[in-house]
């Protein structure tokens, strides 16, 4: 029987607690959106599988819990994760300082030249906004990675998100399929812009 699927990518969404990770992810697997969620206790995974260049891309998305007390539980998820999503609230300051921190736990933690992704999430939320998208979008050129803002709740840019960090995976392993030690991760999705750039925005 034909397998179902040419790739599979594992994705870990990572940021602090209340930014909207499981919504993002319901949103992405289940295109549904529930404004009650309770926090993520630990660790989950949904999964959905989509088509790139050609190619069936089995994502598995995993959920991580923001808060403090998890830390030790979802660090050891980092280590088999070939695409990570930095995520933070829009309308919450505190959270996009944080994605600094979070930066330092992937390269503590995950498998170096992962690839890497930042989402402004609640877009929808423009009124309450207290991160402007030039602070993220020089934060994220910083990191030489890519930038988007999302709503979870309006579907905005959610798709597109995903499906560009699975793509970059897909173009990385296609080039190189072992030896992703690079010391700039972000090198290799310069070239990536160009050959993609009607297909991935940078938000």
């Amino acid at each position: 029987m034909a397998k179902a699927y040419d790739h599979l990518f594992k994705l870990l969404l990572i940021g602090d607690s209340g930014v909207g990770k499981t919504c993002l992810i319901i949103r992405f697997a289940e295109d549904s959106f529930n404004s009650t969620y309770i926090s993520t206790i630990g660790i989950d995974f949904k999964i959905r599988t989509v088509d790139i260049e050609g190619k069936k891309i089995k994502l598995q998305v995993w959920d991580t819990a923001g808060q403090e007390r998890f830390k030790t539980i979802t660090t050891a998820y980092y280590r088999g994760a070939m695409g990570i999503i930095l995520v933070y609230d829009i309308t919450d300051e505190k959270s996009f300082e944080n994605i600094q921190n979070w930066m330092k736990s992937i390269k503590e933690n995950a498998s170096a030249g992962v690839e890497r992704l930042l989402l402004g999430n609640k877009c929808d939320m423009e009124a309450k906004r207290k991160v402007r998208k030039e602070q993220a979008t020089k934060l994220a050129q910083e990191h030489g990675i890519r930038f988007f803002e999302t709503s979870a709740k309006s579907s905005v840019n959610v798709d597109e998100a995903f499906s560009c960090l699975a793509r970059d995976i897909l173009l990385k392993s296609g080039g190189r399929r072992s030896g992703n030690g690079s010391k700039t991760p972000g090198t290799q999705l310069k070239t990536g812009d160009k050959r993609n750039a009607s297909k991935c925005s940078l938000g």
